[in-house]
């Protein structure tokens, strides 16, 4: 089926914290073939691997040196090929990371590039004349702090880094970066790939006059972001109209290989849920996209009902990719603490929310044990955005720490040496053998619920009508034309009770936890949730 992504659940792994083969503490492609048993036990569709690319690894692989080979770090080729196979044989997709919107200053490109203005790539990176008082062209900041401009004395010029300064961005203006980068995919494509996650999507284009970015619209009261990036609205150093045209290319080679799919993340805190629309729109653009709405704080019905409806609203023929953690950001249950009495409830009800939404879904490694974030030492930090903002902002290195698979100490059978990061007890507790063991585990709830979700399609490609209901009760139906179903969750660690106009005669799915029906009224536990299987044109309603 060419479609298979539509509706479909993508697992990611980050390789380095997956499973480690040689005992140098760092997970590998041979220690992933190694697991793909338990992948394949959750029911999930597909597995996205995070950057496995030849690169220094200042930034942990998304600083790609060799976008044709795999680092030594995770293996080799072959590695990959077998790791391809393997799934394949298991009935699963293969996706992986696309980093093209910058490379490592190590590439070739860029080594050729910064030799001077005349060489056959001194226009694939973006380059910029000083200003008269020797200062860089605008004010441009990088994500990981300072300017986004580095000056290179060889060319008596600034090149433009949106991440570190080792991440130099490649040019899309020019149609010969555009075509080298297709020409990557091509490589893997033929190599077997079943698509692509692009990495920052939305930072491919940059304006082409360099503009100033604008300072960011926050209230007077606020203080200053702890990250300077978060001070200014970044109009012209990313999301640029430009770039549709090519992911118009990339959609038209991923045609040429049938059930090949791409994932773009789109990173913009103004406009994230109009781009996710606008480029996964017309059925010529990528086919799926994610955002970061659903990767903060917020956890409150009108923040998922408002972003659902604007997507949908603003691009009907769209497609999303939700998410509620993943490498980037502290894992959700973590964030969403404050909302909970009990984190493995709170688990179970965020898996049931984000596979009964429309759209497909992607779930990180290690979510289905119910881990929390890592509380890691600042001696213990590798991510260079957390040691340049600690304490603040600790960085990416809490969600990143190995799986632990095993019974009772770290690192839990992840490696025989010393792991990459740690793992602490509150990982070591939720492994994944103690869990196999346990009917009752979240890990045998994900497998549930995930199988529950293959049972009834209508939650995969189904469509979603919200349901007026006060806070702090998140409710809409699901319907494909002779299915219906009401999904109704308790965001909060009190007990409400709906009573609503069309649930007589209605019964509880047994997937449902923490929820009482009688009547008309729905009576909810802390994080409850319930599923209730409507006849087919039933509208409820809340009377107010």
């Amino acid at each position: 089926m060419t479609e298979w992504w539509r509706g479909g659940v993508i697992y990611q792994v980050y390789p380095r914290s997956f499973q480690d083969s040689n005992g140098d503490g760092v997970g590998d492609l041979p220690g992933i073939i190694r697991r793909l048993d338990h992948i394949q036990s959750l029911g999930v569709d597909c597995i996205w691997l995070s950057p496995i690319t030849r690169s220094p690894q200042a930034d942990m692989g998304y600083d790609v040196s060799d976008y044709q080979d795999v680092d030594p770090l995770f293996g080799s080729l072959h590695d990959f090929d077998s790791l391809l196979e393997q799934a394949h044989a298991r009935g699963l997709k293969v996706i992986m990371d696309q980093v093209v919107s910058h490379t490592s200053d190590l590439h070739p490109w860029f080594q050729e590039s910064r030799l001077n203005r005349t060489n056959a790539r001194a226009d694939w990176y973006i380059w910029a004349d000083p200003l008269s008082d020797g200062s860089p062209p605008n004010n441009w900041p990088a994500v990981f702090g300072g300017r986004a401009w580095e000056w290179n004395p060889t060319r008596g010029q600034y090149y433009m880094h949106n991440f570190l300064t080792s991440q130099p961005d490649l040019n899309f203006h020019n149609e010969a970066v555009q075509q080298a980068v297709l020409d990557v995919m091509r490589f893997w494509l033929e190599r077997g790939i079943d698509g692509f996650r692009l990495d920052t999507v939305n930072y491919y284009f940059h304006d082409k006059q360099l503009r100033s970015n604008p300072p960011n619209k926050l209230p007077e009261h606020l203080a200053y972001a702890v990250n300077p990036y978060d001070m200014q609205e970044h109009k012209y150093s990313k999301s640029q109209p430009e770039n549709v045209a090519f992911l118009r290319r990339v959609r038209s080679l991923l045609n040429e290989y049938p059930g090949a799919t791409s994932v773009g993340e789109v990173g913009d805190s103004h406009r994230s849920v109009e781009l996710m629309a606008e480029y996964t729109s017309g059925g010529d653009t990528l086919h799926m996209c994610y955002g970061f709405d659903f990767l903060g704080p917020e956890f409150d019905p009108e923040h998922f009902r408002s972003r659902i409806e604007k997507f949908f609203r603003t691009g009907p023929d769209g497609w999303p990719c939700w998410s509620f953690s993943n490498h980037d950001v502290p894992r959700h249950l973590t964030r969403w603490a404050p909302f909970s009495q009990q984190s493995q409830a709170l688990a179970r009800q965020a898996a049931a929310l984000v596979l009964s939404l429309k759209g497909s879904v992607c779930l990180y490694q290690g979510e289905e044990l119910g881990l929390p974030e890592t509380d890691l030492l600042f001696e213990e930090l590798t991510d260079p955005r957390g040691i340049r903002f600690w304490p603040e902002d600790k960085g990416r290195d809490g969600c990143r720490t190995p799986m632990p698979w095993e019974h009772g100490e770290a690192p839990n059978g992840f490696t025989t040496g010393t792991p990459w990061l740690p793992v602490k007890p509150s990982h070591s507790m939720l492994n994944v053998a103690d869990q196999n063991a346990d009917p009752a585990s979240t890990l045998a709830f994900y497998r549930r619920i995930l199988q529950w979700r293959k049972a009834h399609p209508v939650l995969a490609t189904g469509e979603i009508a919200f349901i007026d209901t006060d806070e702090p009760i998140l409710a809409y139906q699901r319907s494909n034309g002779d299915t219906a179903m009401l999904c109704v969750f308790n965001l909060s660690a009190e007990a409400p009770e709906l009573t609503a106009i069309g649930l007589d005669g209605a019964e509880l799915d047994p997937i449902s936890t923490g929820a009482t029906l009688s009547a008309n009224t729905l009576a909810l536990q802390p994080n409850g949730y319930a599923f209730v299987s409507l006849p087919v044109g039933t509208n409820v309603a809340v009377p107010k």
